[in-house]
């Protein structure tokens, strides 16, 4: 990290032409000096609104950019993928005593002097109610997978923590690495886990405390200046929402908002932004992956003739050529180009409708009196749904209904608002299909058991991001294995199968990994793209202007 002595110039206050946030600005202007380096602030804006508050509750991409600055985990990783110790005092390894050799015994050393934003101290008793709170059967876990291995958590001190782990597990540190601690003073006594006064006002050990929330508007956080780590830089930091891309992008240009985050810059906006004055644009690698997804549970998408077909009716080419110009890589793979355990032999798609026309005839879907396709009473119809207000992504739709159309399927676009698209919509699968990007990995972890694994279906009780309901026991064993595995060659062979696998099933269609066109104001530093994350706010404590 960067030392906090700074002369900072920025102005406290931005002309944006809207009463709410005028008004925002204000209630910042009002507030005590967070830090004694602490000055200005940056407003970022985003295409989706942040809902979900409490770190371990069902949430996406958009909730994460405001967890990282709130909340702590043990230890984080950096755009280097190296893991950083964070509340902990090193990362435990087989080298340093943390881990035994054969995996299952763990020992945490954690970092003195650290309080909660309500003035409470940090102590192991955290660390041990935030991992049981993950194996919680009456709490609605964002994620269980590793945590319920844990066995025996011990407090040896408030700095000293222990535990076992049921069967060795080689992607627990990275899963570490997403899992905030939560205050254990506050929401250990909580009657319902899932109802509590945290999910609206969380407390955190964060670069940043919560400061206010105005719902379809805003989120203010105010800088920690008891924060452990060498920042925060800013007194205050704003995250706008702003659902129209356009209007995104107008205000970037306008300077209205200082970072553009989330979707960024629209592909067809790059060179123009290029040459705004005072701005900084990037293309950024990430490794979310975009797709169509199907949800398997749905009666037209158990045929895995008709996933298959679909597939040869995506023109992924022209889609990324006329849409996109050019920019982003298209991919077969859940995992990144840049993972070690990326499959480079994949079979590469192809657009034929011809051949896909041919797969259907052969598995009986009978073109009605509509034109759609029919087998067994059941009609080749569905709504394909993605964040209304991203004209990229509807021109993309509008593309694929197209051809679609061509080989008898009907698809019907039918956008939501992002907090109404990606929550109960997604996350307990009542969609048909969904265009959405997402990061399957945790960190440089190939671990995708959060996605894959059957019991990681949380409209099926499971606790995981499995909307797509996808079963497959070949690929839960693939999973568990790759899990159990520390030698890298050895893991390798084993998510080389899992891609094979997921690749010819195709619970979805992949499309492209992103490129992110990234912009902010010159001035700012500290940002930091970092692939092995899923958004670019994870590391605010360290922005600042100069």
């Amino acid at each position: 990290m960067t030392s906090k002595t700074c002369n900072l110039n920025r102005r406290n206050f931005l002309k944006t032409g809207t009463a709410g946030l005028t008004l925002l600005m204000s209630g910042a202007a009002g507030s005590r000096l967070a830090a004694q380096d602490a000055s200005g602030q940056v407003i970022i804006g985003f295409s989706q609104e942040p809902t979900v508050l409490h770190p371990h509750m069902p949430h996406i991409e958009v909730d994460e950019g405001v967890h990282f600055n709130l909340f702590d985990p043990l230890f984080t990783v950096n755009s280097d993928g190296d893991f950083v110790p964070a509340l902990a005092t090193e990362v435990p390894t087989v080298e340093n005593g943390g881990v035994s050799e054969d995996g299952l015994k763990w020992r945490v050393k954690l970092r003195e002097g650290v309080t909660w934003h309500d003035g409470e101290p940090f102590t192991a008793e955290d660390v041990k109610f935030t991992i049981e709170l993950q194996q919680d059967p009456n709490f609605s876990a964002m994620r269980r997978t590793g945590h319920e291995l844990v066995r025996n958590i011990e407090v040896v001190n408030d700095h000293e923590i222990t535990w076992e782990m049921e069967s060795p597990f080689a992607p627990y540190v990275s899963i570490l690495s997403w899992t905030f601690i939560v205050p254990a003073h506050i929401l250990a006594d909580a009657e319902d886990p899932n109802q509590t006064d945290f999910r609206n006002s969380p407390v955190g050990t964060g670069a940043f405390s919560f400061g206010e929330r105005v719902a379809g508007n805003y989120i203010q956080l105010n800088a920690n200046p008891d924060w452990w780590g060498d920042g925060p830089y800013l007194e205050t930091v704003i995250f706008r929402y702003i659902p129209d891309m356009t209007v995104l992008y107008t205000q970037f240009r306008t300077g209205d908002i200082d970072v553009i985050g989330l979707q960024g810059i629209q592909f067809d906006r790059f060179e123009q932004a290029k040459q705004l004055d005072d701005r900084e644009v990037v293309i950024t690698q990430a490794s979310t992956v975009e797709s169509i997804s199907f949800n398997l549970g749905k009666p037209q998408f158990q045929d895995p003739a008709v996933r298959e077909a679909l597939y040869y009716a995506l023109d992924k080419t022209t889609i990324i050529d006329a849409i996109y110009y050019g920019i982003p890589e298209p991919t077969e793979s859940f995992l990144p180009k840049g993972s070690s355990y990326f499959h480079e032999g994949l079979p590469k798609s192809e657009y034929n409708l011809e051949k896909a026309k041919q797969i259907l005839d052969e598995a009986g879907w009978v073109p009605g009196d509509d034109g759609v396709r029919v087998k067994d009473g059941v009609r080749l119809a569905f709504k394909n749904s993605t964040t209304a207000g991203n004209s990229v992504r509807e021109q993309t739709q509008q593309f694929i209904q197209q051809d679609f159309a061509e080989i008898g399927v009907e698809m019907e676009i039918s956008n939501l608002p992002p907090a109404v698209m990606w929550g109960e919509y997604w996350q307990m699968s009542e969609f048909d299909t969904a265009m959405v990007g997402i990061v399957y990995t945790t960190g440089p972890d190939p671990d995708v058991s959060n996605y894959f694994h059957s019991t990681a279906i949380s409209a099926q009780g499971g606790a995981g991001q499995n909307t797509w309901q996808y079963q497959n026991e070949a690929v839960d064993e693939l999973l568990e294995e790759g899990a159990s595995l520390f030698v890298q060659e050895e893991r390798k062979t084993i998510y080389n199968k899992l891609q094979e696998v997921v690749r010819e099933d195709l619970p979805f269609l992949p499309i492209f990994q992103y490129a992110n066109l990234r912009g902010h104001k010159a001035g700012l530093e500290g940002f930091d793209p970092n692939v092995n994350v899923r958004i670019e706010t994870w590391n605010v404590g360290e922005w600042r202007w100069v």
